[in-house]
């Protein structure tokens, strides 16, 4: 499940893919569209720049801004950033694995199976997709209330 640091990192990202190339965005206007605490947004936005998703500036005219183009983003990577794993159990984790200690055959064990079919299912959809993607998405649903369609 993602978490709310999860959901606030993307949120946070999609925001700052709304606006132009290097234009910084202070985190204060971050966390006040998006419904994010300001405090829980400064750490998150730390982790992010850590795992070189944003640059950062301080003083007038500073703020965060991506540190790539939206489009080179894909939206599985802030997951396992700010969450870690896609998997819901370790055993079937392709960066976190750590065999079950319960378990006799690894390649016979149902719950593993399924899970791994759902971590896989997961991987699919959040690593193809991109930041630029889900910010499209976002401008859609926004034209959509705009225009009563």
């Amino acid at each position: 499940m993602l978490t709310k640091k999860g959901k606030y990192g993307l949120k946070a990202m999609v925001h700052l893919a709304g606006h132009p190339p290097g234009e910084a965005t202070l985190v204060t206007e971050i966390a006040e569209a998006n419904q994010i605490p300001k405090k829980f947004l400064d750490t998150i936005l730390g982790e992010l720049r850590n795992a070189g998703f944003v640059n950062s500036k301080k003083g007038k005219g500073g703020g965060y801004t991506l540190a790539r183009p939206a489009h080179d983003i894909r939206v599985g990577h802030i997951v396992r950033v700010l969450d870690g794993p896609l998997a819901p159990i370790q055993c079937a984790s392709k960066s976190s694995y750590r065999r079950c200690d319960d378990c006799r055959d690894e390649k016979r064990c149902a719950v593993r199976l399924v899970m791994l079919e759902a971590r896989n299912a997961i991987s699919r959809v959040l690593d193809e997709r991109t930041l630029a993607e889900m910010r499209a998405l976002a401008d859609a649903d926004e034209m959509r209330l705009m225009y009563h369609i």
